[in-house]
């Protein structure tokens, strides 16, 4: 008996470990891979469970209409990712390869509109270019009329570019501020030109991110629903033809068959990301040396003027949506009140209730995704069942939101199904949410984690501590920053979300960023916008907040890490 307990103690194979990869392994097939093979079964049935085989998509390649809405798809998601990839470069280029002041204000200014759920930026469009727009009536005769047709293509790119700038900026700016100065010292002895060494130093250099920004915002823009429901107009796309096959016909084996296609590009970009992602490592070396920041003052004008260009556009996006939230009736009566904010802080609110779902998901999102990675990395239980469990972490990144809530609809909505009873409750939000964004917060952690000496749970199995002990005093202190991060990035992410819990949620418990749609299909853009700023600035206000009331904590992890390289 004194032996399996020492065994269970140790952690070496241990049996806990095991049992709980175990367990992490059935919870993650019930959450991501059974629900995913629904979707693909609904796609090739009938209504009755027959087999069909590719009837479905047939019958949708044979509709002009429906064709049309995927051609419409691609072509935007082009537009949006050769502006988004573009301008996410030079801003990048500009804060890591030049001397242009102020860079953390650009870098604050860049990543804003992560904080704002996607629909904001078409309701701030439609102030701007609307029939009633400020541009577009010359800020109500004081100029020229300049009027553009904002609701269709042109608003949906221009949308989209603002909801995938900072993740192309984000990429690229990691894969810049990583650079061997001995090359460029190496192409200047050779007499290369600056334009030159660009080329063929900087931009290979940087291809992988490169390759990862165009997937990430080509499938960004291809399966998002916010932007196309509020500025797309009669301009059919793929992400809202599923939903009008889902909410508006009830034809859930069509629905299925178009959230395949939603799919596709997703796993192809999943692919060629992992791809590159092996391919990149190795680039620096322990000889490398940092870049090094020349002064070009030709160069740093040219940058800070595309920097400021861009800053302002994204501010006043903002601005504008946070200004037409506070006018009483656009644009008869431009008094400012709050009224549009009446009603939001109610208990059972569309504000409350987002805050109770970002939270819950948020809390247990976090615990989740710590636990599951510390067994999957640090953890010496069986490696099948770690690998297993690895790649199902891997798969939501696969999964475009609007395809995940409609595979919770088509597995959870199933009285067979054990766990039928928690459709239509807040808890499916929350499982979807976590799921939703349960991937990055997984390689975040796992990468944190990789970084932490192996000899903790070498020297706690030595003295016959506990793995879980090791795992409370020493793995979690020191990865308390990581911890934060993960999560400020579920409660966020979850604020603004709306593709995957747009089929989810109950009449009783309708979600800030759900309400936002349904306002603005009624045509009320004035509390809609209202509603949109609060999600903004209680993103801002929670970061903030947390980092603020953590620096303690920050402290002390950066002095325990210091002393441990020490």
């Amino acid at each position: 008996m004194d032996f399996w307990f020492k065994r269970l103690r140790t952690g070496a194979n241990g049996w806990s470990q095991n049992i709980m990869i175990s367990v992490m392994t059935i919870t993650l097939i019930f959450a991501i891979l059974l629900p995913l093979g629904e979707l693909i079964l609904k796609a090739i049935t009938n209504q009755d469970g027959d087999f069909i085989g590719l009837d479905h998509f047939i019958k949708y390649f044979s509709t002009p209409a429906l064709v049309t809405s995927l051609w419409n798809s691609i072509k935007v998601s082009l537009m949006t990712t050769v502006i988004s990839v573009t301008l996410g470069f030079g801003f990048a280029y500009a804060l890591e390869r030049s001397g242009i002041r102020g860079k953390w204000f650009f870098r604050s200014v860049a990543l804003l509109p992560l904080f704002a759920p996607s629909m904001l930026h078409g309701l701030a469009l439609i102030y701007l270019f609307g029939n009633q727009g400020l541009i577009s009536t010359g800020f109500f005769g004081l100029l020229p009329e300049f009027r553009i047709q904002i609701y269709g293509p042109l608003g949906i790119v221009l949308s989209e570019v603002l909801y995938t700038f900072p993740q192309a900026f984000l990429m690229l700016s990691v894969a810049l501020a990583s650079a061997d100065y001995r090359l460029y010292e190496a192409a200047e002895t050779l007499g290369s030109s600056k334009w030159r060494t660009f080329w063929t130093v900087t931009v290979p250099g940087s291809k992988y991110a490169l390759i990862s920004a165009i997937f990430v915002c080509f499938v960004l823009t291809f399966t998002d629903f916010g932007a196309p429901k509020v500025v797309g107009g009669q301009y059919n796309v793929l992400a809202t033809d599923l939903y009008k096959q889902v909410i508006g016909q009830q034809n859930m084996q069509m629905g299925a068959a178009v959230g395949v296609l939603l799919l596709i590009p997703a796993v192809i970009s999943f692919v060629f990301d992992r791809i590159s992602q092996r391919k990149q490592s190795g680039w620096l070396n322990a000889k490398s040396t940092p870049y090094q920041v020349e002064k070009n003052k030709l160069r740093d004008t040219l940058f800070y003027v595309l920097c400021s260009t861009v800053s302002t556009i994204i501010v006043g996006i903002i601005l504008i949506a946070i200004y037409g939230s506070l006018v009483k009736v656009w644009p008869y009566n431009l008094s400012i009140s709050f009224n549009n904010y009446k009603g939001f802080f109610e208990v059972g609110g569309p504000f409350t209730n987002s805050l109770i779902i970002a939270l819950g998901t948020a809390l247990i999102g976090t615990v989740i995704t710590f636990i599951f990675s510390y067994l999957i990395e640090k953890s010496r239980g069986n490696l099948v069942l770690r690998n297993a469990a690895y790649f199902l972490s891997m798969l939501p990144l696969a999964l475009p939101g609007l395809v995940l809530g409609l595979i919770y609809v088509f597995f959870f909505n199933n009285p067979n199904q054990p766990l039928n009873g928690i459709y239509g409750t807040i808890w499916i939000v929350i499982l979807c949410n976590i799921v939703h964004f349960y991937s990055v917060s997984f390689l975040t952690m796992t990468s944190s984690l990789k970084k932490l000496d192996s000899e903790f749970e070498a020297a706690s199995e030595s003295m016959n501590v506990p793995w879980y002990r090791t795992l409370l005093r020493v793995t979690v202190p020191l990865s308390m920053l990581t911890i934060i991060e993960i999560f400020i990035y579920f409660f966020i992410n979850s604020m603004v979300t709306v593709s995957a819990i747009i089929f989810l949620y109950a009449p009783d418990m309708k979600p800030a960023a759900v309400a936002i749609v349904n306002m603005e299909d009624s045509g009320d853009i004035a509390r809609a916008a209202a509603l949109s700023t609060l999600i903004i600035l209680t993103n801002m206000f929670v970061r903030s907040g947390v980092m603020w009331f953590t620096r303690k904590i920050r402290r002390r992890t950066e002095a325990l890490l210091i002393r441990k390289d020490v």
